[in-house]
């Protein structure tokens, strides 16, 4: 009976919250009849598209309201209004959210007063179900309509306020959009870096050992020691291109991954990090690995965010947190340190931001002044 009581209670909040908000709705419609009337006079029409924002808020506000009930999160896709004013009122007259919003309230005006009928419900309940239940030890039959009306209430508002397949196609076309040009200028500005890794450092070095080779090929007959002197130059500025080109083959692909897997390789980064860095790998399958492109975007989001902590938290301390999880692969980096790290700054947030989002990841980045900097992203894969 008390389960019974409690879950009738909450429902009602709810359902009072509801009643709240078609109040409001009510009062919003002499808005857009204002707005509507507004634009028909010319004079008035630049109340319509903060009408429309304000139409969004209110509808936001009940999305967030019915996730909360159903814990399921309601998709929201509008268009920017940007440009003139003529600009901004014809986005806001066509765009599909706005007709959206549109029909969820002017049904919300009808539906959005069920809270009167727990008042009844609230009276009758107390006595039949505390006799239902109390004397008869039968299970509640009133007081969970009330259950049911703040279901019905939610079920009708995600019906409502959901946006069509093709609205959601859309924007999903734009956001894909979006990511490969990000993609595609990530790809270009890691195409010029190692031009230029090759370019300043190895094939310098390679034009320096050439030129101690031919000096050592004259030499070789006249002054011997001078001869190998430059071929003992000549063997380090080998070894000194070698190491390079091995640095350009790491920001390429790291070898450690193949060798070791994603597991092996943070712990590799870990251990030459400068920080004392506890991994967490325990929900990975050892014998299961993710494709090499997940894999080498989590590596680089891992060791970005291992360097920012070393130059920046001011800590000695990190942690790393490997997860799989059922849509891809999990990867969170916190540190203690001071926090307020701004992905405008160039700390190499922006860069692991792209490389995330051209494999549809995604990426948090908590980091309040004063700490900690959390760093959490997920990419998607199958497993």
């Amino acid at each position: 009976m008390w389960k019974t009581v409690r879950r009738a209670a909450r429902a009602t909040v709810y359902l009072a919250g509801a009643a709240a908000m078609a109040f409001g709705t009510w009062l919003f419609i002499t808005v857009l009849l204002i707005a509507a009337f507004g634009t028909l006079a010319v004079a008035g029409a630049w109340l319509t598209p903060e009408a429309v924002l304000l139409l969004r808020r209110i509808a936001g506000a009940k999305r967030n309201m019915t996730a909360a009930w159903t814990g399921v999160k309601i998709p929201e896709v509008y268009r920017p209004f940007t440009g003139t004013m003529r600009e901004r009122l014809v986005s806001a007259l066509r765009d599909p959210g706005t007709r959206t919003d549109l029909r969820w309230m002017a049904a919300y005006w009808l539906y959005g007063a069920m809270f009167a009928l727990t008042v009844p419900l609230w009276l009758a309940g107390l006595v039949i179900d505390g006799v239902w239940c109390g004397l008869l030890r039968r299970e509640a039959v009133v007081l969970p309509l009330i259950v049911r009306l703040a279901d019905l209430d939610a079920d009708w508002s995600t019906a409502l306020l959901k946006p069509s397949p093709q609205v959601q196609l859309t924007a999903r076309v734009e956001e894909l959009a979006a990511t490969r040009a990000d993609a595609i200028a990530a790809h270009g500005a890691e195409l010029r870096r190692i031009e230029r890794d090759l370019h300043d450092g190895a094939q310098a070095r390679l034009v320096a050992l050439s030129m101690r080779l031919g000096l050592a090929k004259r030499a070789y007959g006249q002054d011997p020691e001078l001869a190998l002197k430059l071929l003992n130059e000549a063997q380090e500025q080998a070894e000194k291109a070698l190491t390079e080109l091995r640095q350009v083959v790491r920001g390429i692909h790291p070898p450690v991954l193949s060798d070791r897997g994603l597991a092996g390789a943070v712990r590799a980064l870990a251990a030459g990090s400068g920080l004392d860095v506890v991994v967490d790998d325990g929900s990975l399958d050892k014998g299961v690995r993710a494709p090499a492109a997940v894999e080498t975007a989590a590596y680089f989001v891992v060791a970005e965010s291992l360097t920012n902590a070393a130059k920046y938290s001011g800590v000695s301390q990190a942690e790393v947190h490997l997860a799989r999880v059922r849509r891809g692969l999990r990867v969170r980096v916190k540190d203690e340190g001071g926090g307020g790290a701004d992905e405008s700054s160039g700390s190499g947030l922006l860069g692991m931001r792209r490389r995330v989002a051209a494999l549809d990841g995604i990426m948090e980045v908590s980091s309040p002044v004063g700490g900690p900097t959390v760093i959490e992203v997920e990419l998607p894969c199958v497993w």
